[in-house]
């Protein structure tokens, strides 16, 4: 328990208390605290490339031809959970990798990666089979009967290889979003 006195001298110091200020100051210690990207408010984090994640929209974009605001961000929600599966799948390499991690601590990291990936696995199937739905009631904008409007679907999650983890630094610079 704090008492009233302790509790106002914390109420002090913390207004004296300084962080940034500028908006480049706040760029630059954006990332800061970033350890795998997991939990990044940010799509993109350092070290990612954004190209790579615009062809991953363009694809879907292509794959599903949206037509409403609604139909684009069910895109925008499968990009994102096939990218944050990516992140995972480097995440996860990353526990591998690590020799000073004793074997219950590896275990816990990796039932931790497998309880993320089937979250963002049912996210994008779920997303889908809504987009899909979508689709398949659309308004007829162009003659056609909801029945008769079709829909492509790919047959599985999109894979992503796994690639060398990016290098995780603090660049106000780099693009992020």
């Amino acid at each position: 328990m704090v008492s009233s006195k302790q509790l106002d001298a914390n109420r002090r110091n913390a207004m004296k208390s300084t962080g940034p200020k500028t908006p480049e100051g706040k760029a630059r210690v954006r990332f800061n605290a970033l350890e795998h990207g997991l939990r990044a408010r940010s799509i993109l984090i350092p070290g990612e490339d954004a190209e790579e994640f615009r062809r991953l929209c363009d694809d879907l974009d292509r794959d599903w031809q949206p037509q409403t605001r609604t139909e684009c961000l069910h895109i925008e929600q499968m990009a994102i959970n096939t990218w944050l599966l990516r992140r995972l799948d480097i995440a996860e390499g990353r526990v591998y990798l690590q020799k000073d991690l004793r074997p219950e601590r590896v275990l816990a990291l990796l039932g931790s990666v497998s309880v993320l990936r089937r979250r963002l696995e049912q996210s994008f199937a779920k997303t889908m089979h809504e987009l899909e739905h979508l689709q398949k009631h659309r308004p007829a904008a162009r003659g056609e009967r909801p029945e008769q409007t079709q829909t492509q679907t790919p047959a599985t999650l999109p894979s992503a290889p796994f690639t060398e983890p990016p290098a995780l630094v603090s660049d106000s610079t780099a693009d992020t979003r």
